[in-house]
């Protein structure tokens, strides 16, 4: 590479041995990722010119009497040098990284492997072989993850191309005599042979791509089979595949995982993120910004929740009564649709059903009735089975067909959606209930400090999932059915791991006595929770973090639910003892979202804001 304006005279100077396999073997990486680390024996790696400090002739370009500088490289250095040598020859700089690799000194590959790339890619099967046992001793005594001999898995990986090779040529007699004197001898992997003995059936290449999972004979499938057989050598000898490209992905996927806003539609990868700079997710776009304050009710709020469709926001007051309100997500507001009265308690829980027009409301513990609502007609149906009943939660089935509801007194009824109770499950007392997507398991918080499951349908049965040592206040289940969040009396608030059954997380923060007080998953892959909390605060965390990522501050009294939307997942609600419900958003939001005399959506002043930690 040149310096200053010059150039090196390739013809100039006696060339080492590693400069020379490098030379000889330009064009042999055909695209395939070249191999492995450094490697220290003189045969390996050779420094090009003399490693030392500038001498007294050697003027400001580096150049002493016309010679090229000496330049010492560290380990780390060199590795450096090795990986983009690689990636250069990768996307086709072969002239580069030649190039680079004689200025630095360094070897990108030994001598022996360089041979063997070229003659695996020309499907040179005897030189390729031949090159094997050469490299034979760098690797004896290494064994792969399930205890094979890397030697011979890396030869029967040269010898199945081979045969796979024949066998689409025509030639099955040689294919023959690959399997029975060159592949069986190895006595490596009897499966995988008597599957390739079955090939030999094939009544087309069609029939053959098919079976073996085959490209077929060609550059493509002999760089998948080099790209297997780089794994195997040492770093030394050559550098794994793609290596420069595989580390920074490592980096991106470290510096996602560090982010602590990170929500995003799409997959982050290196192929969509900037390698310039380290990768941080804004604050602007996270609901911690107060858009509205909603003061229509005329008591405490103890409910809210967002429709499974993200476009209504359904709110229940001890006042009795239930607001529905229209969400729209461009201007990042609500809007009052009607107001749902005739409850004979006040309003502590509402159940959507999955088509957004109906929903369950529920009282408190002394209440034996609930409400079927079509929001759209303003109909309603009331269901009373006793005035002994406490039926305090329900869940709707995921395909709408049913609903389980229950409470602490022993009831636990699956009912048909007109509220005709179908089935009973004696003796069960539930202050929590979930109905899994199987459409028949019901996952239930009890009385006892767990989480049972239960299936009504034949055969019956029923398990413990959770075992908690404080009560069970509420739970919430994530979309994948594979995590839960538990409000746990005097302790806060806990993440559980389903089917491990065991506890993952416990969230720190939050002020959590025995008020009933309903947490949240949220963002676009549901990567946060949310709570309320007896401090009069909403905080949010990161699902992987116990410490808060935000405390939203506004609420003069208990914070007693909080639901983030769905589908809109810039919007997260509250609902207070103080009589309102607070609506948050990102802070880039439009001029009329934050308006308090915008006709669309109602808004008031307010005082809320934001604590980050």
């Amino acid at each position: 590479m040149g310096m200053a304006g010059q150039t090196i005279d390739r013809d100039e100077g006696e060339r080492m041995s590693c400069a020379h396999e490098i030379t000889m073997s330009r064009g042999a990486a055909n695209g395939s990722a070249a191999g492995s680390s450094h490697n220290s024996s003189a045969d390996m790696q050779q420094d090009v010119h003399a490693n030392g400090n500038a001498t007294e002739g050697e003027d400001k370009c580096g150049y002493a009497n016309g010679g090229p500088r000496t330049i010492h490289l560290d380990q780390t250095e060199r590795d450096i040098v090795r990986l983009i040598g690689q990636h250069l020859k990768i996307v086709g700089l072969e002239r580069s990284a030649e190039l680079l690799m004689e200025e630095s000194g360094c070897c990108l590959e030994h001598p022996s492997a360089i041979k063997f790339r070229a003659h695996v890619l020309s499907g040179d099967w005897v030189k390729a072989d031949h090159d094997l046992q050469e490299l034979h001793p760098l690797i004896d005594g290494k064994h792969n993850s399930i205890g094979f001999s890397v030697f011979q898995e890396m030869r029967f990986l040269l010898l199945e191309q081979k045969y796979l090779e024949f066998l689409e040529e025509g030639r099955p007699l040689d294919a023959l005599h690959v399997l029975r004197n060159e592949l069986t001898p190895l006595q490596h992997n009897t499966p995988r042979v008597h599957q390739l003995s079955s090939y030999m059936m094939c009544a087309n290449n069609e029939e053959l791509y098919q079976r073996a999972s085959w490209e077929g004979k060609g550059v493509k499938s002999r760089n998948k089979l080099m790209d297997r057989l780089q794994n195997f050598l040492p770093p030394t000898v050559m550098l794994p595949p793609r290596r420069l490209r595989s580390l920074l992905s490592q980096a991106v996927e470290m510096q996602t995982e560090r982010c602590t806003c990170h929500d995003m539609a799409w997959e982050t990868n290196i192929d969509n993120v900037s390698l310039l700079v380290d990768h941080c997710c804004s604050q602007e776009e996270f609901p911690m910004q107060p858009l509205q304050v909603l003061n229509e009710h005329c008591d405490e709020v103890w409910y809210c929740k967002f429709s499974p469709d993200g476009l209504k926001l359904a709110t229940g007051s001890k006042d009795t009564s239930v607001i529905i309100w229209d969400v729209d997500p461009k201007a990042m507001c609500v809007k009052q649709r009607r107001t749902l009265d005739g409850h004979t308690y006040g309003v502590s829980f509402i159940a959507w059903h999955p088509d957004s027009k109906h929903l369950i409301v529920g009282g408190p513990e002394d209440c034996p009735d609930l409400w079927i609502w079509n929001i759209e007609e303003e109909k309603q149906t009331k269901m009373s089975h006793s005035p002994e009943d406490s039926l305090t939660c329900a869940a709707f089935s995921q395909d709408g067909s049913r609903f389980v509801t229950g409470g602490v007194r022993g009831q636990f009824y699956l009912c048909d959606i007109d509220g005709t109770i179908h089935d009973t499950w004696d003796g069960v007392r539930v202050n929590g209930l979930y109905f899994k997507s199987d459409n028949r398991t019901v996952l239930a918080a009890d009385t006892h400090h767990r989480i049972r499951s239960y299936a009504f349908d034949t055969p019956r049965g029923d398990q413990t999932i959770v075992q908690e040592q404080h009560a069970i206040m509420t739970f919430s289940v994530n979309a994948s059915e594979r995590l839960a969040l538990l409000n746990i009396s005097q302790q806060g608030l806990h993440l559980w791991d389903l089917q491990d059954r065991c506890l993952v997380r416990r969230f720190q923060g939050v002020t959590q006595g025995n008020y009933t007080i309903y947490s949240t998953f949220g963002g676009i892959h549901e990567s946060f929770v949310a709570s309320g909390s007896e401090d009069n605060k909403v905080y949010i965390w990161h699902i992987k973090r116990e410490e808060p990522l935000a405390r939203l501050v506004g609420h003069t009294r208990t914070v007693n639910c909080v639901s983030w939307n769905p589908v809109y997942p810039a919007l997260l609600a509250s609902a207070s003892d103080d009589g309102t419900v607070r609506l948050w958003g990102p802070k880039t939001v439009p001029q009329h979202a934050t308006n308090s005399e915008s006709d669309d959506c109602s808004s008031t002043s307010s005082s809320s804001s934001c604590m980050t930690t």
